[in-house]
Order: C-alpha cells, then sequence, then structure tokens
C-alpha cells in the first residue's frame, strides 16, 4: 500500500533529490524535445498515412506465426485467467498504422517511499490524438503468500517495465481504431489455427509432447479442452499455443492454468486414450 504522505511528496518537486535544480543537459535536453515533437507534426502533415497500405503492411504481420503466438496473454486475477492482445501485437500495429508515437518513462523514482511515478503514453500525431496516463508503480512484486519488497536495482527496473508496458498497451489501443485492432486479433488466431498440411492427429500428438516437456499431461489438456485430442479443432490448437507461450513467458503457472484435481475410481479404470508422441519441440519455431 503506498502511503498519503509518498503520493504528496511526489506532488512536490521541492522534495526531489536534485532540490528542484534545472541543469544544463535538461534545458538541452527539453529543446531538443520540442524540437522534435515539432519535426514529427510537420512530417506527419506532409506524409500522411494510407489506409490501404497500412492495412496491407498489418495484414502481412498478423499472417506470421511468430507475430501471432506473441500476440495474446493471459495472467490469473480473482481466481480467473484474464486474457487479451499483448503489448507486442500493439507495438506492431502502431507500426503498421504509422505516424504515432508512444512510450514508457520514468519521471520519478523515490527508494525511501518504495516507489516511481510513470508515464506511458500514445499519440497518433497525424490527427493529434493522445492518450496518456501517470501512475505510481510499488517497489514490490506480487508473490503466494503476500507481496514482496523490492530492493535491488534490476528488479525495480523490470518490474517498472513490466507494469508500464500493461499501461503502453492500452495506450497505443486508445489511439488506433478498433476495427484495426479487431482484425489484427482475428489474423492472429487464425494464423495460430493453420494446419500447415499437418493432419489433425499430428498437430495433437505434437501438442501433447510439448505440454509434457513442461509437466502437463496428455489428460489435463482433455479436461482443459474439454474434448479428447482427436476432436480438436483449429481454435483448440490456437488457444493452446497463447497457453503453452504463456507459461514460457512466465505470466501464467502451470498450476494456474491446470489446476489439480481430484480423480475418480471409474477415471482410474477406464481406458485412456493413447496417443504417439513424436520426438519434436512444440510450438515448431519459425512458425
Amino acid at each position: 500500500m503506498v502511503s498519503d504522505d509518498a503520493i504528496d511528496r511526489l506532488s512536490h518537486p521541492g522534495t526531489m533529490a536534485t532540490g528542484g535544480t534545472v541543469g544544463q543537459a535538461t534545458v538541452i535536453e527539453q529543446s531538443r524535445a520540442v524540437a522534435e515533437v515539432h519535426a514529427a507534426i510537420v512530417v506527419a502533415q506532409q506524409c500522411p498515412r494510407s489506409i490501404t497500405a497500412a492495412q496491407t503492411a498489418m495484414r502481412e504481420s498478423c499472417r506470421q506465426k511468430l507475430l501471432a503466438e506473441r500476440a495474446f496473454y493471459r495472467f490469473p486475477r480473482g481466481g480467473s485467467t484474464v486474457s487479451g492482445a499483448s503489448v507486442h501485437l500493439a507495438r506492431e500495429l502502431a507500426r503498421c498504422w504509422g505516424n504515432v508515437q508512444y512510450g514508457i518513462a520514468e519521471l520519478r523514482r523515490d527508494d525511501a517511499a518504495g516507489i516511481s511515478e510513470m508515464q506511458a503514453y500514445a499519440w497518433d500525431v497525424q490527427t493529434n490524438t493522445r492518450s496518456a496516463q501517470i501512475f505510481i508503480v510499488p517497489h514490490v512484486r506480487d508473490k503466494r503468500g503476500g507481496a514482496g519488497k523490492l530492493t535491488d536495482v534490476r528488479d525495480i527496473y523490470e518490474n517498472n517495465a513490466n507494469q508500464g508496458s500493461r499501461r503502453l498497451r492500452e495506450a497505443i489501443f486508445a489511439v488506433l481504431p478498433p476495427w484495426f485492432v479487431e482484425e489484427a486479433k482475428e489474423l492472429c488466431t487464425a494464423a495460430m489455427a493453420e494446419d500447415d498440411g499437418k493432419p489433425a492427429q499430428n498437430r495433437a500428438a505434437e501438442a501433447i509432447a510439448g505440454f509434457e516437456s513442461i509437466g502437463v499431461s496428455a489428460q489435463q489438456l482433455v479436461d482443459k479442452l474439454g474434448r479428447p485430442s482427436h476432436e480438436w479443432t483449429g481454435q483448440d490448437f490456437a488457444q493452446l499455443r497463447v497457453i503453452f507461450k504463456s507459461l514460457q513467458r512466465g505470466e501464467v503457472n502451470r498450476d494456474d492454468e491446470f489446476p489439480t484435481r481430484v480423480v475418480t475410481v471409474a477415471e482410474i479404470t477406464r481406458p485412456t486414450e493413447t496417443v504417439e508422441l513424436p520426438d519434436t519441440n512444440w510450438p515448431p519455431e519459425g512458425e
């Protein structure tokens, strides 16, 4: 919990370690920033975006599986799992749309109070549409059994970057047209669902082998999707890819996605489904 006193100290420049003194380097940087903003506006007016070209670039990118597999996130919240479009997709869509500036900045760090003041912003220079958030990030990391205080500089940096990327994602999506974002998400999902000419049985076997390499059984996958592997669809494989990549990135943990359940006597005595597992990594690299 961030105290009112800590937030109040952030609101008064006189409490800064520098004593509010502005150095020559800061003045130069401020002038440079103003000139850069002016130049961006001029360039956007002289070279306005082509919506047709932006759509073409977006469709080409979102058909690539390397992007599609990073296009979605999953994380636990309040006993359930939240998922959506990731900051990786947001950055790529901003590039395709063009004339969009975005970023994250640490405005101030207060080690005594254990907080950082951050800003995330996205600005469509051409339409002058801007979304910005200033927010406080406590120097703590949520863990099982309670939050742990961060004191290592690298841990604080990574925590700030993680919290900032979430706000950046929303800021970018706020300045992009909703239809542009929704089409991109549909294309990414379709890219993950493509079979690449492989029979469904082979794809299921590869998926099962991949998950078993990280300690998830075939039965847990069947329980997750609610149907046996020979009935898995393209959408099922897309969902498994998102879960697998989220587990690899540490966004969710195995127990959250595949909770341990009580096995009944009937299930123990019931014949199990046999699937031949190939010696392969999943998802295949470069798809």
